[in-house]
């Protein structure tokens, strides 16, 4: 039978090679055995072939022979014996070919047609016995796609050259050919993984652990093919997941294998083993890299299902994802939704620069204001500073640094957005967000759950690190936005009917206002113009001072004002005139000197009418008092590990009622005191208004109580608390999480009952 090999590649030498060579590479050869699973029949046809070639290469005229006819076969277009085989492979009759003494069926003939050695190819005459030997010479020398050829159609049903023995024992030489072309699987797809060929390599490595599930053969082969499609999945993913939008079964392909991965893994940021040989960090970044891959739907569908599990890092890019699609798609329920997200990613992170974002799109300046306050990013706040600073407030450098920070930022990482332009005037333009902005209620500013937590030095855990800086660097801007004017925002008065009936529209209207003084600067936007008392009521929030402070400045501003004309009054009156009005300011002076003094006289003649009581004895009979009922240690004794436990066990309950669907708000006075009340009834009141509403699992250990030793009504408890909960906006589940923290309580004695008044999660 012609197999496709020549003596000088079975040694592994040149044509020029010396007789020195022949020998060093003959002995080289038959030390290097191969794996320990072939059986004697192999390695004894494998040395046979060895020793053939070294034998007719030594020989002086051997050699000259074989490179005659070698030198032939290899420039000769069509050689006799190309042509002699190829005659009877159409013919079927006669010995002399692969396929005809491996007595195949027609369909398995058909195959080894392709087999047959080409023409321009050298090729060696070799006994039957010594198939296998060549089959596992070629895998050594690369031919993995020769091998397949070649030693597939034995192994397929209906094939009786291997049953016959024709090859040698059936029992030995069966296994070595199902060895052979599964380690050609092996190596071929490892070939391909190295030239990028992400899915022909899978489909080479999962071809040869058929081949040896099928045959129930060398199970330490099949793992080791089973480790390689492990680690290969992620290319996998990634080469079929950037094919092209109109490849739907494949990109789905992709799909479900990245979920089979995250399941094994519990997660984009558990501890799961995929036995892909990737750590949380570098699957972060494999998760960072293929989002470019993913439209903003199929990201949405992907991340949502993750933080449910829960997972901070799906939460995170579940934000983005909405964010996005919110924006891209004009659609204000979504940035909503993403910003609920973000009030539960703040108890460990400070995401306060993008629930500012996410105010500023909800139109709702105020917030959008405080959240800066909050934010610890020193770059991105130093330009929006910077680009705020002829304006009252910092809404026009949020409004630029939002446009960037979704151009740059953002929309790159969704294929579907990555080259859609961002304009925040346009967004604001649009009727479909107008009409949601002027429907939805103001938001209170919601308080972190547990604390206010500084952001700790390093990266934050459980939060994906983006290839590169998380935050947008503070661009330059062109010179175009350098000299462009910023608008002074002109609030609605607050007895107005336009403020209380919509206060969206003037947020809307400003945020509008910054965005086409600050991103188009060659459009010359008109300039509001406004009193000296409406710009101070103003603040720093750009709306109109409706809270205690807010009033307080009004009141200052109009007895400022009313001074100044008092004063642009007296300067002008002529000189007898100025005579009387000091007349008239001395003579006021007495007639309220007369009437405080009446009013004294008065007081004393009341104090003076008073009855006489003696001390001795009582006007009235008192009864007895009855006997005051013990007081509850828990809320007004002395703090013990059981009172203490009862104190947290009523907070909890409370923060579950208070942020429940049925928004019990009242239940937190009765535990908690300032400044933890008034932080909770603010983001419970803010929940109610949006139709938001949490439940919770509680489990509770105390694990230590200490009495402040120079002041006892003040105590400190440490408890570890298991807490469950749930996320719902209206009736659909926005996320969850399941957390365990050790938290210490700081609780204070108020009329003789004990109430929280702070807590911290401890690390």
């Amino acid at each position: 039978m012609l197999i496709p090999l020549d003596y000088y590649r079975i040694l592994g030498l040149p044509i020029q090679a010396t007789a020195e060579q022949l020998q060093q590479a003959h002995r080289d050869r038959t030390l290097q055995l191969p794996r320990r699973e072939y059986s004697e029949v192999a390695i004894v046809a494998r040395k046979q072939l060895l020793d053939e070639a070294c034998a007719v290469l030594s020989d002086s005229d051997a050699r000259k022979a074989y490179d005659a006819s070698f030198l032939a076969k290899t420039y000769d277009r069509e050689s006799e014996a190309a042509i002699a085989a190829k005659q009877r492979l159409k013919t079927s009759n006669g010995p002399a070919t692969v396929l005809q003494d491996a007595g195949e069926t027609a369909p398995a003939e058909s195959k080894a047609l392709d087999a047959a050695p080409d023409p321009h190819t050298p090729s060696i005459e070799i006994d039957d016995n010594q198939f296998v030997g060549a089959l596992l010479v070629l895998q050594e020398l690369g031919e993995y796609e020769l091998v397949q050829k070649l030693g597939r159609p034995y192994l397929n049903n209906g094939s009786i050259a291997i049953d016959e023995g024709r090859f040698g024992d059936r029992q030995l030489v069966r296994p070595d050919i199902v060895l052979t072309v599964s380690l050609a699987c092996l190596e071929l797809g490892r070939e391909q993984w190295q030239q990028g060929q992400y899915q022909n390599a899978a489909k080479s490595l999962e071809a040869g652990q058929e081949l040896l599930l099928r045959e129930s053969l060398f199970p330490s082969v099949r793992g080791e093919m089973q480790a390689d499609i492990y680690k290969l999945r992620p290319y996998n993913i990634l080469e079929l997941l950037s094919l092209p939008e109109e490849k739907v079964a494949e990109r789905r392909q992709g799909l479900q294998i990245l979920r089979e991965m995250l399941e094994e893994r519990e997660g984009i940021d558990g501890s799961g083993d995929d036995r892909s040989g990737l750590g949380i960090e570098d699957f972060l970044r494999f998760v960072q890299q293929l989002r470019k891959h993913l439209t903003s739907s199929e990201q949405q569908t992907l991340f949502e299902a993750e933080a449910g599990r829960p997972s901070a890092v799906a939460t995170y890019l579940s934000v983005y994802t909405l964010l996005a699609q919110g924006f891209a798609t004009r659609a204000p329920a979504m940035i909503r939704r993403a910003k609920l997200m973000l009030m539960q990613l703040g108890r460990r992170q400070d995401v306060h620069l993008e629930k500012a974002v996410c105010s500023l799109l909800l139109g709702q300046t105020e917030e959008a204001s405080r959240a800066l306050e909050l934010s610890s990013e020193k770059e991105p706040l130093a330009f929006i500073r910077e680009h705020s600073q002829d304006s009252p407030d910092l809404l026009p450098g949020l409004c630029l640094y939002a446009e960037h920070w979704l151009q740059e930022e953002v929309f790159p990482h969704f294929r579907d957005l990555a080259n859609q332009p961002v304009s925040l005037k346009d967004y604001f333009a649009d009727p479909k967000v107008q009409a949601y902005l002027e429907a939805l209620p103001s938001d209170a500013e919601t308080a972190n759950e547990w604390v206010v937590v500084q952001p700790r030095s390093g990266k934050p855990q459980g939060r994906l690190q983006p290839t590169g800086d998380r935050r947008l660097a503070p661009p330059q801007p062109p010179a175009a936005q350098q000299g462009a004017s910023s608008v002074t925002l002109t609030p609605v008065p607050v007895g107005s009917s336009t403020a209380a009936s919509a206060p969206k529209d003037h947020a809307t209207a400003a945020a509008l206002g910054a965005v086409s003084a600050v991103s188009l600067p060659t459009t010359t936007a008109p300039r509001p113009t406004a009193s000296t008392s409406t710009r101070r009521r103003t603040g720093s929030s750009g709306r109109s001072g409706a809270t205690g402070q807010g009033l307080a400045g009004d009141l200052v501003d109009r007895t400022r004002t009313k001074a100044a004309q008092i004063s642009a009054q007296v300067k002008s009156m002529p000189p007898n005139r100025l005579a009387l009005f000091v007349a008239g300011g001395v003579l006021s002076l007495l007639i309220l000197w007369l009437i405080l003094s009446l009013l004294a006289n008065a007081l004393q003649s009341v104090r003076e009418e008073q009855p006489l009581l003696s001390l001795e004895a009582p006007p009235i009979q008192i009864p007895a008092a009855a006997p005051a009922p013990e007081p509850n240690a828990a809320v007004s004794g002395v703090v013990t590990e059981a009172a203490a436990k009862q104190i947290v066990e009523s907070w909890l309950s409370a923060k579950a009622a208070a942020l429940g669907p049925n928004h019990a708000v009242e239940e937190l006075k009765q535990v908690l005191t300032e400044p933890a009340l008034s932080r909770w009834q603010l983001m419970a009141d803010a929940q109610q208004k949006n139709n938001a509403y949490q439940s919770y699992q509680h489990s509770l250990q105390v694990r230590g109580v200490t009495t402040n030793p120079t002041n006892p009504d003040r105590a400190q408890v440490e408890a570890q608390v298991t807490e469950k909960a749930k996320v719902f906006d209206g009736d659909r589940l926005v996320s969850s999480r399941n957390e365990d923290l050790r938290v210490r309580y700081d609780l204070i004695r108020q009329e003789g009952q004990w109430r929280i008044m702070d807590w911290q999660v401890m690390k």
